[in-house]
């Protein structure tokens, strides 16, 4: 298949840009993509003519938002296969998000004597939130290592397991890019009793997620990763 660069690069405004006389390249969407004009569009239509509260108010302009936001919700389940639209949960990102998985499920479940897995690979995001907790609560975290090209050694993975109550870990690196086994890796955590919490901002945007074929327990991801607005 043929791909048309240029086609493509004119879906988005800011690359009509120049630096220095040269076309602007844009190379850091693993941080944070920009919007093709189609989203900025239907993001300004929405704010100019269809703005209104969700969820709360029974006049029109409130219905009529309220049916777009939630058919953003049904939208979302679709694209990862999720078995009910109430499975999705809006946050304002990926962090809030696992923060959200350790301040609530986290707080509510893990005490002194108990242990949770991460492994080096992981974005702050899924660690600083786990030592905060782990201080207040005195769980223990356990570390799964990386082998010398960059993959996770899982030579002692049902060790660190054992008894853990949870694995938290990312689907692919957002430094290396590395492709994590997400379903293997899922089901070690649940044959060992734990739960299995995934970060998924790297690979969702660019390879097809079935959560129900996953059987994750929970999934975090981001839109400003894949070319939708920041702040969901």
């Amino acid at each position: 298949m043929t791909i048309d660069i240029d086609h493509i690069r004119a879906d988005f405004p800011i690359l009509a840009d120049t630096i220095n006389g040269k076309p602007l390249v844009y190379l850091d969407s693993a941080n944070s993509s920009h919007k093709p004009q189609s989203v900025i569009d239907a993001m300004s239509t929405f704010m100019a003519h269809q703005y209104s509260p969700t969820n709360r108010s029974a006049y029109f302009l409130a219905a009529q938002a309220t049916e777009m936001y939630e058919g953003a919700r049904t939208k979302v389940a679709k694209f990862i296969n999720a078995r009910h639209a109430h499975e999705v949960v809006f946050t304002k990102n990926a962090t809030e998000s696992l923060n959200l998985v350790a301040r609530a499920w986290g707080a509510a479940n893990l005490s002194t004597g108990d242990a949770i897995v991460l492994t080096h690979m992981e974005h702050h995001a899924n660690i600083v939130p786990w030592q905060m907790l782990a201080a207040e609560k005195g769980f223990t975290i356990r570390w799964v290592p990386l082998t010398a090209d960059g993959l996770l050694d899982l030579s002692h993975i049902d060790q660190l397991l054992d008894g853990a109550k949870a694995f938290s870990f990312t689907s692919m690196s957002n430094v290396l890019g590395t492709i994590n086994p997400v379903k293997e890796l899922v089901s070690l955590a649940h044959r060992h009793g734990a739960i299995a919490i995934v970060d998924g901002c790297q690979s969702v945007p660019h390879m097809p997620t079935d959560v129900q074929d996953w059987d994750a327990d929970f999934l975090a991801f981001s839109s400003h990763k894949m070319l939708g607005p920041t702040g969901i």
